[in-house]
């Protein structure tokens, strides 16, 4: 398969990524936004989104971030109506 060479592509695979982070581990999501650890929680399932990114997109696109501003996107800003210390 041939890596990602848009910047564009790359997002929407980012986005795809969490968006299934997100569907699949909701329970999790809501756990960690509550205690305020949402990243502890979900690391291991975070860090395997990101080595499935890394392995999908060019080099240079996966230093651009994509990936983490879409883990902030998907799994934090959208949950903003759950009570958190976070906010």
């Amino acid at each position: 398969m041939a890596l990602i060479e848009t910047e564009e592509a790359a997002r929407r695979l980012a986005r795809a990524i969490a968006s299934d982070l997100s569907l699949y581990n909701e329970e999790k999501i809501v756990e960690g936004v509550q205690n305020d650890n949402l990243f502890a929680v979900l690391s291991d399932e975070i860090e395997e989104g990101r080595a499935l990114f890394k392995s999908r997109v060019a080099p240079d696109l996966f230093k651009k971030n994509f990936y983490d501003r879409a883990i902030i996107d998907i799994l934090v800003r959208s949950k903003g109506h759950i009570a958190s210390p976070m906010w």
